[in-house]
């Protein structure tokens, strides 16, 4: 089904000297590939196809060419298959590039969290524009490796997290730079998902690889493991292989008016809980505290050690004093509250419909970007500009990027939670300071329970104890699979 293509390969094919392009014009490429200057239409790729890689596709088809779609499922990407019948058409993002770099302007990548990176980075190096939905990448390393990539090849970047380019963030960013809650000293934040399964243990039945299904492209870096449908199309999100759970899924929307209006970087604290932690899905519920020092003012509004707290799986937070009794917190899917020194803002998923819980309504200056576009739009003239004059999109990775490793950092809180104490956190370099040399974990591998003649049974079963230094640094920076790789980091 697939032909299988080293990084070197693809570069070599591509040729070195597309790496130092943004976009090809005419005269360069040449009329046979059909390839039309920027001015014009952007040619694009998308990777990963069948779910909001087709929104994505259907955010950007009218005014720009689709000239080659990739997906490890073709009867999920059927659809948009028929819907392009002149793309190009693969099952490995690697082939495509090697085969159709030249061709192509810009790249969508709506694949599994766990392949954002692979497809995005890759295709950076190579001077195209990239589009990656949200969450930026599945681990701190491979966001930190993509801020870098973009600032390196100057690309036009931008994340799938749509609300940035709304009014809502818009406004939330307007109102606290304005000093119109006063300093921000916490934030807390929920999520009513996940609506897909999780806190489930690791299948023991193998069920029959569809032909449609490429499941080894489908794996790509992560470990093998049989084919069982409850993994794929959708339901990925809730395995830590693939996914990052109801908190990579939505924290990207609820959590950017927070990071974006706070000027948050890294956190120094961070802990998690949730219900019953499993070795290899999400659990049902979590809750995960960030803590992040002194950053100084912005617009002459100070910016205090904050407390970031979120919750999903059908926890919340406890009500702000002075709420309308009956006001509904879930806006579009979850919320979040700015706890101020003269006042507290509240607003839904995507920084939706804020108000102050005084009930005054603020009219501050207009400090925040406005975007008049669709959010895949903007990115698409981002993609046309000269980038040394070049206005960034709202979630540029040099944004989204730092942003992306607070959510994955709530991830690595909630897995490590077992150490039973707030972790301390050197974002600079990536680690964690206080887990010793010798302290372990251990997690869960079956839990059960049954009733015999009236009786309770309950079947708890562990891991052998785990090296608790040696587990989280997989979970920083991963191992992958023999054939897979990410580019160096820049320096």
């Amino acid at each position: 089904m697939s032909k299988k293509i080293s990084r070197a390969d693809f570069l070599k094919a591509s040729g070195a000297g597309l790496a130092a392009m943004t976009v090809v014009p005419n005269n360069v490429m040449g009329a046979a590939f059909g390839h039309k200057a920027p001015s014009d239409k952007l040619n694009i790729a998308a990777v990963g196809i069948g779910g909001m890689g087709h929104s994505n596709i259907n955010g950007v088809k009218n005014s720009e060419n689709i000239v080659a779609l990739c997906d490890t499922d073709w009867n999920y990407a059927k659809a948009v298959f028929e819907e392009f019948p002149k793309a190009q058409r693969f099952w490995d993002w690697r082939e495509m590039y090697d085969k159709a770099a030249d061709q192509i302007d810009a790249v969508i990548c709506a694949t599994p969290d766990h392949t954002h990176a692979l497809v995005s980075a890759h295709a950076m190096e190579l001077g195209k524009h990239i589009y990656c939905q949200k969450p930026l990448a599945h681990s701190v390393y491979e966001s930190r490796l993509l801020t870098k990539l973009a600032a390196k090849t100057g690309v036009a970047t931008q994340m799938g997290n749509q609300g940035s380019s709304g009014v809502g963030v818009e406004t939330v960013c307007n109102w606290i730079w304005n000093g119109e809650i006063g300093e921000v000293t916490r934030v807390d934040a929920f999520t009513d998902r996940p609506i897909w399964p999780q806190g489930l243990m690791v299948p023991t039945e193998t069920h029959k690889i569809p032909e449609t299904l490429n499941w080894d492209l489908f794996l790509g870096p992560a470990k093998y493991r049989p084919y069982n449908e409850i993994y794929q199309p959708w339901n990925w999100r809730g395995w830590w292989d693939f996914g990052t759970g109801a908190l990579g899924d939505m924290a990207c929307h609820i959590l950017h008016p927070v990071f974006k209006a706070l000027n948050l970087g890294y956190p120094t604290k961070v802990e998690g809980s949730s219900t019953t932690l499993l070795t290899d899905c999400a659990p049902q519920a979590q809750m995960v505290k960030l803590v992040y020092p002194e950053r100084g003012s912005i617009h002459n509004v100070k910016l205090p050690e904050v407390t970031i707290t979120w919750y999903d799986g059908g926890l919340v937070p406890p009500r702000p004093e002075g709420l309308e009794p009956g006001k509904n917190l879930n806006v579009q899917g979850g919320g979040a509250i700015f706890y101020g020194t003269k006042d507290i803002l509240i607003c839904g998923c995507y920084g939706a419909e804020p108000y102050l819980v005084s009930g005054r309504k603020p009219n501050s200056p207009k400090r925040a970007r406005h975007v008049e576009l669709s959010h895949e739009m903007d990115w698409v003239r981002a993609c046309k500009e000269n980038k040394a004059s070049r206005v960034k999109t709202n979630s540029d990775f040099s944004e989204a990027g730092p942003f992306n490793e607070m959510v994955v950092m709530g991830v690595l809180a909630v897995r490590m939670q077992s150490l039973h104490k707030t972790l301390e956190w050197d974002g600079e370099n990536m680690q964690f300071t206080n887990i010793k040399d010798n302290e372990t974990i251990r997690i869960i591998t079956e839990d059960s329970f049954s009733v015999t003649n009236g009786h309770p049974t309950f079947t708890t079963k562990y891991t052998d104890p785990i090296n608790a230094r040696e587990f989280v640094a997989e979970m920083i920076k991963h191992n992958y699979r023999d054939g897979w790789s990410l580019p160096n980091m820049p320096r």
